[in-house]
């Protein structure tokens, strides 16, 4: 019988906190996902269980959770992901999610109110007042499904432009069949000095890669480069990515379709970012003239 993801965001408020205390008091998403499953005693196939898109709802339900803990005041977030617990966070052990819940509703209404919007009067539910993270899994929505409408060998030819814009040099794009699911290689050189000989294999995917396909990647590429990396615009299941990283074998980088529609944003690939100009008057400014 399958087991379905049954915790709302509001129900992993303490779990979050928890998984927090227990990493030294900051951890990247990725630890914080994997600590909370480790504490909700979660399987596998909770885990891999899709919201939308790629977005799992472990994934989602934890960015809303992170979102109103942080308004709260108990969490702040860096530019580079990485979250942690504030100076009144560190004191917390435990929050009344009702608690949280209306204060967080309250300090909506004051900034609608002050806005000028009309309020809202109900509670805030899963899919209301988005935070930046949120809103990110909508424009990756929509380039993971542009990704999964081209053909797999443009696909290739994007993730051969992706490498070299990261500096990667004589990426080629193999071709080859039954090579154990290598797409293509290239080289990576750090300080002009160290390279790394790297293949790649690129799978225009729509579900999760499993750990088999994983094993079989690292068997071709013993004996024939330094690193491996799989680039999918699909998703890893929970055990691909343990085996990715299994002791004792050669780890291989996963790169699944949300952090490639990041890669893509960050290297301005297909992608153009509006940024709107905000005038705000220092009314203070003038009463000083």
């Amino acid at each position: 019988m399958k087991e379905h993801f049954k915790y709302k965001y509001d129900e992993l408020f303490n779990s979050l906190l928890t998984a927090l205390h227990k990493l030294g008091g900051s951890g990247s998403v990725e630890e914080l996902e994997e600590q909370v499953a480790i504490i909700l005693n979660l399987t596998d196939e909770q885990v891999n269980e899709i919201h939308r898109g790629n977005t799992s709802k472990l994934t989602y339900r934890l960015a809303w959770a992170r979102n109103y803990l942080k308004r709260f005041g108990l969490l702040e977030n860096s530019s580079r992901g990485v979250w942690a617990l504030t100076e009144e966070g560190l004191k917390t052990k435990s929050v009344d999610k009702e608690a949280v819940k209306r204060k967080v509703v309250a300090d909506d209404r004051k900034e609608r109110l002050s806005k000028n919007n009309k309020p809202k009067t109900e509670d805030h539910t899963d899919e209301e007042d988005e935070s930046e993270e949120i809103q990110k899994f909508t424009w990756q929505e929509e380039i993971i499904e542009e990704l999964q409408s081209v053909a797999p060998s443009a696909f290739e030819r994007l993730c051969q432009r992706l490498l070299r814009e990261l500096g990667f040099q004589n990426v080629e794009v193999t071709g080859q069949t039954n090579d154990g699911g290598i797409d293509g290689k290239g080289m990576l050189r750090l300080g002009g000095v160290l390279s790394f000989h790297v293949i790649f294999q690129a799978k225009r995917y729509k579900g999760s890669v499993s750990p088999s396909v994983v094993r079989d990647f690292r068997g071709a590429m013993v004996g024939r480069a330094d690193k491996g990396l799989i680039i999918t615009t699909g998703t890893f299941t929970r055990e691909a990515k343990k085996e990715a990283q299994r002791d004792g074998a050669p780890p291989i980088d996963l790169m699944d379709g949300n952090d490639l529609a990041e890669k893509l944003k960050e290297l301005r690939l297909g992608i153009d970012i509006e940024l709107v100009e905000k005038v705000n008057i220092k009314k203070e400014w003038f009463k000083t003239l």
